[in-house]
């Protein structure tokens, strides 16, 4: 099978790697390429994804921008507004990230039914955490600095609390949405030592670098962290069972996950 990732700036991005191991798991010969689109130059190239791959990965900034192309939204897709993975023949969009984020926490031993959790943040990753929290039973608050998107989401899926101002407070899980501490923000966190050292959890969806400056904070001060790459490993692997029409266990995530860790040392 002929497979990609593409956004916006690709170059480092771990999908290749990650992609080519499940597949090779599930016994599936293929090529995976990434490919980084300038933004402006998406519409002219857009049409060619569906002729040159068989299913294609989709990340920033391009996850709604592929909508238009599509005849059909399936899933959480259809929630999000928002498209991670397309079958090209069927010019189908789904999203693995909620599917991906849950697993994640789960197999981190991170529970949150009944807990209090904070999402910093209310763009597409945020918005998909938040909305899978409520659905397992988190007491959620979130802060957002543009008030129209808090407004947004809060319009949509509501059961939560807006912040526009983050308290001073105890929260069991406190969760990095905002992308503050990678690419030109590395060594910046979202929040203070104050608020982190009144957690229980710190979880970051960064995974380059391993430790931001978030997580690194949370360590110092004694608190559990987590980091995104498994989030990205799980998404990966329910996108492929999609694509290879596979029923995901999340057993089986977990065994893929914990080898694919052990080849990368």
């Amino acid at each position: 099978m002929k497979l990609a990732v593409i956004g916006k700036d690709v170059s480092q991005s771990l999908s290749p790697s990650m992609h080519t191991f499940l597949f090779s798991k599930f016994g599936v010969p293929c090529s995976y390429e990434a490919v980084s689109i300038a933004p402006e130059t998406f519409s002219e190239r857009a049409e060619r994804l569906f002729e040159r791959y068989d299913a294609f990965n989709v990340t920033i900034p391009f996850k709604g921008d592929i909508i238009p192309y599509l005849n059909e939204l399936r899933g959480d897709a259809r929630v999000f507004g928002a498209v991670n993975v397309v079958l090209s023949d069927e010019r189908a969009g789904y999203n693995t990230d909620g599917y991906g984020f849950l697993l994640m926490l789960e197999n981190a031993g991170v529970e949150v039914k009944g807990r209090s959790v904070l999402v910093l943040g209310a763009g597409g990753a945020g918005r998909s955490c938040v909305k899978k929290l409520l659905d397992a039973g988190a007491a959620v608050s979130v802060y957002e600095r543009c008030e129209e998107r808090l407004q947004a989401v809060y319009c949509e899926f509501g059961s939560f609390t807006p912040l526009k101002e983050i308290p001073l407070r105890a929260y069991d899980v406190i969760i990095n949405c905002t992308g503050i501490g990678m690419h030109d923000t590395v060594g910046k966190s979202p929040v203070g030592r104050e608020l982190l050292a009144l957690c229980d959890t710190a979880v970051d969806l960064i995974y380059v670098p391993a430790q931001s400056r978030f997580l690194e904070i949370a360590q110092q001060e004694g608190k559990r962290t987590v980091n995104g790459e498994a989030m990205l490993f799980y998404q990966a692997y329910m996108g492929d069972c999609i694509i290879l029409g596979k029923t995901p266990d999340a057993a089986q995530a977990k065994a893929f996950y914990q080898t694919y860790r052990e080849a990368q040392k």
